[in-house]
């Protein structure tokens, strides 16, 4: 088929899309270019003999003569038309014809520019189904999705609002993009630097938004926790918008606030049950000491009068009186025992004369070495931080003697002007995790709970050398200050 030459430019004009020429009178395509023979899938000689309406069947000859009407009446330079194409294997696809009508030839034609709309449909229904899940997803959401953006200027704006909108904030979406300010007005003064810098930050470092804080919601007049978590991105110009959500976490706040009351509670309980029992156990040795030990004493000089009565030796009651004597004796070395166990009377002298005395007790008792040193002769402390914090000692001395398997130990007290540390290190084989999280393991947590309940910090670490470091800090009540 021969194209005129009058018919060039316009054929040019859709040089990329499907091509045709078509006969005013009888619609025979007289051509048809090379991209609308390849997705028709017809050779030139199959479309010698077709018309325009074999390949758009789903199109009537009364419906196109209707549709070409304007272009005879010189009303249109051309006309739109929508349709379906048929292939030569029988498929069909959308097509939209952009059609001329040309007259300058022997024979008017119409000259037919087409653009395959399958891509076009496709990433349409593609869009209509990612929106359609994204809309599911938002709609399921717990919270608020939400875009925030920052302009240069620092003016700001929410140009999308999910549905939540008003659950969260009590505000309508379309309220909130009216005036955005009025979010930042939702945050309670006290908390809004934070939610400011955090922002500023976000932006500068081009970092996730990360931010917790309280709002008022005046319409429900209550107070609520949200997390808002977000994702930056530059805007061409300077302005910055983020993607993210906004979550309700008031009840997990609550429920954070109220483990952390149970825990005061627990540990003020606590300290309190190890005062009572500081004080119960220092009246049992008072009265253990004086009491029985005083009628221990009594016993032993009775004992020893009847014995001068007694002849030397030689007699059933002279050694039996002699056995009693004995005995008694070893009743007072248990008694004085039980006493000291109970609550050491050297606690009376200070802590330096009580930790150095069982330090050496220690020694005694273990044959392990263990070196005393402290920063000051005499540190003075309240009677109940001075019970804790040898109690402490004791029970750490008591773990290295039983599971550190050690051949030295260090003990360093320290006075600083806000508080007292307490340094032991083992040269032992150091302890693991797993040690101390047995379900029954109440040594190391039995001293951590001593330490918080005098608002100091108890820390059990591996020495670098091998061994075991415990680092025990009490802060210094208000009148050591």
């Amino acid at each position: 088929m021969m194209l005129q030459a009058e018919w060039l430019p316009i054929v040019m004009q859709g040089s990329f899309s499907e091509i045709y020429v078509a006969d005013c009178r009888t619609l025979k395509l007289l051509h048809v270019n090379k991209a609308a023979r390849d997705n028709l899938r017809h050779d030139e000689a199959d479309l010698d003999h077709m018309h325009l309406l074999d390949i758009a069947r789903t199109l009537s000859r009364d419906a196109l003569e209707r549709a070409l009407l304007p272009l005879h009446e010189r009303q249109a330079e051309h006309v739109d038309l929508e349709t379906v194409h048929t292939r030569k294997n029988g498929s069909n696809y959308p097509i939209e014809l952009k059609i001329f009508h040309c007259t300058a030839a022997a024979e008017p034609v119409y000259v037919i520019i087409g653009n395959d709309l399958s891509a076009r449909l496709a990433s349409a229904d593609a869009l209509s189904a990612s929106e359609t899940r994204f809309r599911a997803i938002v709609s399921n959401t717990p919270g608020l999705v939400y875009q925030f953006l920052l302009r240069r200027d620092g003016s700001i704006a929410f140009p999308y609002l999910s549905d939540g909108c008003h659950a969260l904030l009590g505000l309508h979406a379309e309220e909130l993009r009216a005036d955005s300010s009025l979010f930042l007005q939702l945050i309670l003064p006290e908390d809004r630097p934070a939610y400011l810098e955090s922002m500023q930050s976000s932006a500068a470092e081009m970092k996730a938004w990360n931010w917790e804080g309280r709002l008022w919601i005046e319409k429900w007049h209550d107070i609520k926790w949200i997390n808002l978590r977000s994702t930056p991105r530059e805007l061409p110009g300077g302005s910055v918008q983020w993607e993210g959500i906004m979550t309700n976490i008031t009840a997990g706040k609550l429920e954070q606030e109220e483990i952390r009351q149970s825990r005061a509670q627990l540990a003020e309980l606590s300290a309190h049950v190890e005062t009572v029992k500081e004080k119960e156990r220092t009246r049992i040795a008072r009265e253990i000491h004086d009491d029985i030990g005083g009628n221990l004493t009594a016993i032993k000089m009775a004992v020893a009068r009847i014995r001068k009565s007694l002849p030397a030796e030689g007699t059933d009651l002279a050694e039996k009186t002699d056995y009693v004597d004995s005995l008694v004796d070893r009743t007072i070395e248990a008694v004085h025992r039980v006493s000291v166990d109970l609550r050491p009377g050297i606690l009376d002298f200070g802590i330096v004369a009580a930790i150095d005395w069982q330090a050496k007790e220690f020694e005694k008792n273990t044959g392990i070495p263990c070196a005393f040193s402290s920063s000051k002769k005499d540190i003075s402390l309240p009677s109940g931080q001075s019970t804790a914090l040898f109690r402490i000692f004791q029970e750490a001395l008591t773990n290295v003697a039983k599971h550190a398997g050690a051949t030295q130990v260090t003990v360093r007290l320290l006075l600083t002007n806000r508080s007292v540390k307490l340094l032991i290190a083992d040269n032992g084989r150091g302890i693991v995790e797993a040690d101390r999280m047995k379900p029954k393991s109440f040594g190391i947590r039995g001293m951590m709970e001593r330490a918080s309940a005098l608002g100091g910090q108890l820390t059990v670490s591996n020495a670098e050398g091998g061994g075991t470091e415990l680092e025990l800090r009490i802060p210094l009540a208000q009148e050591q200050e």
